[in-house]
Parts: C-alpha cells; structure tokens; sequence
C-alpha cells in the first residue's frame, strides 16, 4: 500500500478551520482507494511574521 507525506500549515493565508476538513477529506479518500497518509503539522501561520518578525515558531 502507498504512503505519502503531506505537511499540513494550518492558517497559511487560508482559513484555520481549512486545513481540518481537507484533512477528512483526503482520510475519506485514503480508506476508499487503499493507501496511507501520513500529516505533520508546521507551526508557521502567516500572520507570525508581521507579529513576531520570524516565519516558523523557534528559530524560524
């Protein structure tokens, strides 16, 4: 079975409540075409920047 990565950046100039529901959406078609997904989320929403001057939480 096939597995892929994909990096989930919730709030990066879309709507945080985006990134959840394309989330089910690709868990809905992973179970009905038979492969696997694997998400990992990255701390770096646009509005950081003008905030704090850093693009990613810690060193970013």
């Amino acid at each position: 079975m096939a597995k892929h990565k994909i990096a989930l950046i919730p709030g990066d100039g879309i709507g945080k409540e985006v990134v959840p529901e394309g989330v089910r959406v690709l868990d809905a078609a992973a179970r009905r075409f038979g492969f696997q997904l694997e998400f990992t989320d990255f701390d770096c929403p646009v509005d950081r920047l003008p905030q704090t001057g850093k693009v990613m939480a810690g060193r970013g």
